[in-house]
């Protein structure tokens, strides 16, 4: 952290207006005193009086000052040695109390105040002795239950699947590494340092899903619950930025457990499979199988044709005719099996994907990725309804598309296809959407329509082993075509089935799904199945219920207004009242100006370092993305948001959640203190502090500073978001300005 400008300690100041406010209370009493006592003398011992004082007046104001100097002195110091002493004793007890390993308190330096302390570390050794035979209870107590868990994560730790657990409003409660690794792919977030992704305990996985996902398959697994289904899941295929296809199934977690009387949806779990590669494969499969099926049927038909023409030669010969009756026979009944060997290819392939529910817009974004690996024209993706949902079996819809687009190019060589997806009008059917292909140019006729509908779906060599027939009756859709003569446009039409609003069949009980795959989550925290989110100034929410986001910034030097810029940028978070220290973001900044070697003494950022590191405007987005949703906190965060501020208008981007400053809460939780400095608190509290002056260590320090605030806050009534921000404003510093 860089040198910040501070103005004098707070007990100090605190001290000068008591004690002057003193000596001017005094001063204006004698006065007032000896005003009284005049006034009520007789006229002529008034005149008297006043003509004896009146020439003496300048030896009156000294002797009155002097008075009102020695009175100062006497308060300052019986201020010094009788109320600030114990004052501070009070706070450095306090701090005592909120550090989980405290020293013993040093001697004040009066006797009766020496007592005190002797007192007070007795009493600490006390403590520390019952909480060690506590502790000791505790962790006999809770011995099988550590066991238990950790049976739980061992078993977790052997499974194949990523996996995230979720409360009802989105909030991630735990996820593992492998789930991480995959919802970075899905989330429109930069992720510029490692550990800077959205996805962490405390945030909303709809900054990953769109939360439509999410509601539609939530409600599917209500009605399933509401209708006593033994296993009520729902999943849904969404595609990445990437173009990958991952499925997603989404099952409950209930509160009471599976087999309480009146159990209630608490909240959801996502498995997560990414199915590209496996689509990929399958594609591969089917043409070799596609192919040596053909190759099969082609040797069986040419040797049994090559007998046929023979038999004359052999009709006098006993043996050769018993050589072509067997070879005959090993034709037709190798014949047979190639067969059966298509129908089941055909039979398994049709089977293989389930029917899905999938976003039309996730349906279109993985069919231009799938149509993008074919030489085709330019290909136009009309934008869906948001809202729109189909059940289809998207492998083997893809597949089809794919196979009616080579048709057409190989057919009218058109300028450009086009794609769109939308809702069938009430009159031709409801319930049903209409996948359009397009092109410009001519139609054509029903027998070439009706002779595609026999040909194999796929493109290229990869033809697999169903046809588009049976692709349509997968489905139980159906494939019209037509011309649109205001669009100039030709157009093959899928129909195709919505998914349903509500069941009628019971929930097919499924296999179970695997959890784990990278060792056991790093993270949980099922205490946040009964958190409120954040998602605004929420005043009256509790400072220990609230998320929060710790950051820090290095600079250039100590003027943001006449352009210092941010050279580091570190952060951490505090969910439900825990330090989470594995979700953290850390970024060296290229300022695009030279860094001195006064401020490089400082933090020890050097310009070697900063070269070629990313800017200000693409590390913004990414700590934005970090800090969403929870309130920001820093130490003197007036300097910190003066630098964030200046960028809004370059980036777009504003921090407008609420701040919170811990050099104030300091000020605010122990005002007799001399110092606030980040190196005197976390000296104070017992708070150990690795790599001083990086902005990481600096921001994982500030945030143990605020665990240990909060209490020493609840004790003077400062209990939620609202007071602490309004105590804070009464603070002398607050009205800093950088």
């Amino acid at each position: 952290m860089a040198p910040r400008r501070r103005p004098a300690a707070a007990g100090s100041r605190q001290l000068r207006w008591a004690v002057m406010a003193g000596v001017a209370g005094l001063a204006v009493w004698s006065l007032l005193l000896l005003a009284m006592v005049v006034t009520t003398l007789p006229g002529a011992e008034r005149a008297t009086v006043m003509a004896l004082l009146a020439p003496r007046w300048p030896l009156l104001l000294l002797g009155w000052l002097l008075g009102s100097g020695l009175i100062f002195l006497a308060l300052r110091a019986l201020w010094a040695h009788h109320v600030q002493p114990p004052a501070r004793l009070a706070e450095q007890v306090h701090a005592m109390l909120a550090n989980p390993a405290p020293q013993p308190l040093a001697a004040p330096g009066t006797p009766a105040l020496d007592a005190l302390a002797d007192a007070c570390n007795a009493l600490l050794a006390q403590r520390q002795v019952a909480e060690a035979e506590r502790d000791a209870q505790v962790a006999r107590a809770s011995a099988d239950l550590a066991r238990e868990r950790n049976r739980l994560a061992s078993l977790l730790a052997q499974s194949a699947q990523s996996m995230v657990v979720c409360n009802l409003e989105g909030r991630i409660l735990l996820y593992n590494p492998r789930a991480r690794l995959q919802l970075r792919t899905l989330s429109s977030a930069p992720a510029l340092a490692d550990g800077a992704d959205v996805v962490g305990i405390g945030r909303s996985v709809y900054g990953v899903f769109e939360q439509a996902q999410i509601q539609h398959a939530l409600e599917r697994v209500q009605q399933r619950l509401q209708r006593g289904a033994a296993q009520a899941t729902a999943q849904f295929v969404t595609t990445t930025h990437g173009g990958r296809l991952l499925r997603v199934r989404l099952a409950p977690v209930l509160d009471g457990g599976q087999d309480a009387p009146e159990a209630s949806l608490g909240g959801f779990m996502l498995t997560l499979d990414d199915v590209t590669r496996d689509f990929d494969a399958a594609a591969e499969r089917d043409r070799w199988l596609g192919e040596a099926t053909g190759h099969i049927g082609a040797a069986v038909q040419m040797l049994a044709g090559a007998a046929t023409d023979l038999s004359p030669a052999a009709a006098g010969d006993s043996r050769g005719t018993a050589a072509l009756a067997r070879i005959q026979a090993q034709c037709a009944a190798l014949r047979e099996q190639n067969a059966a060997l298509a129908r089941h290819a055909a039979e398994g392939l049709a089977t293989r994907w389930p029917l899905e529910d999938m976003l039309a817009t996730d349906l279109l974004a993985a069919a231009q990725h799938r149509l993008g690996r074919d030489a085709l024209p330019r290909l136009a993706v009309e934008p869906a309804a948001a809202d729109l949902w189909l059940r289809v079996d998207s492998y083997l819809l893809l597949e089809a598309l794919a196979a009616l687009a080579e048709r057409l190019v190989e057919a009218f060589t058109p300028r450009f296809l086009g794609l769109r997806l939308r809702a069938s009008e009430e009159g031709d059917g409801g319930a049903t959407a209409q996948l359009d292909l397009y092109w410009d140019g001519q139609s054509f006729s029903t027998e070439t329509v009706m002779g595609w509908e026999l040909e194999p779906v796929g493109s290229g060599a990869q033809r697999g082993m169903l046809t588009l027939r049976e692709v349509l009756d997968r489905h139980r859709g159906s494939m019209v075509f037509g011309r649109d003569r205001l669009r100039n446009e030709s157009f093959l039409r899928f129909v195709l089935p919505l998914a349903p609003a509500a069941e009628a069949a019971e929930a097919v009980v499924e296999s179970a799904v695997p959890l784990y795959q990278d060792g056991r989550p790093e993270f949980y925290d099922f205490d946040l199945f009964q958190t409120r989110p954040f998602q605004g100034e929420h005043d009256d929410e509790p400072l220990a219920a609230l998320a929060y986001t710790v950051f820090d910034t290095e600079t250039t030097g100590l003027n943001p207004s006449q352009g210092d810029q941010i050279l580091q940028i570190g952060a951490t978070r505090i969910v439900n009242g825990r330090l989470l220290r594995g979700e953290s973001f850390e970024q060296l900044i290229d300022p695009g100006r030279d860094i001195s070697a006064a401020n490089t003494a400082v933090h020890g950022i050097t310009n070697e370092m900063v070269r070629g590191q990313p800017r200000i405007a693409e590390v913004l987005p990414a700590f934005h993305a970090f800090a969403q949703g929870t309130v920001l906190v820093a130490h003197n965060a007036a300097f910190d948001m003066k630098f964030l501020q200046l960028q809004e208008q370059a980036t777009g981007l504003v921090f407008d959640q609420p701040v919170l400053d811990t050099l104030l809460l300091a000020i605010v939780a122990q005002p007799q203190q001399a110092s606030h400095r980040l190196e005197a608190l976390t000296e104070r509290f017992g708070i150990a502090v690795e790599g001083r002056h990086t902005a990481l260590a600096d921001a994982k320090a500030t945030a143990e500073l605020l665990l240990r605030l909060i209490p020493l806050l609840e004790a003077q009534g400062i209990r939620t978001l609202g007071q602490a921000r309004a105590a804070a404003q009464q603070t002398y510093l607050a009205r800093l300005k950088y």
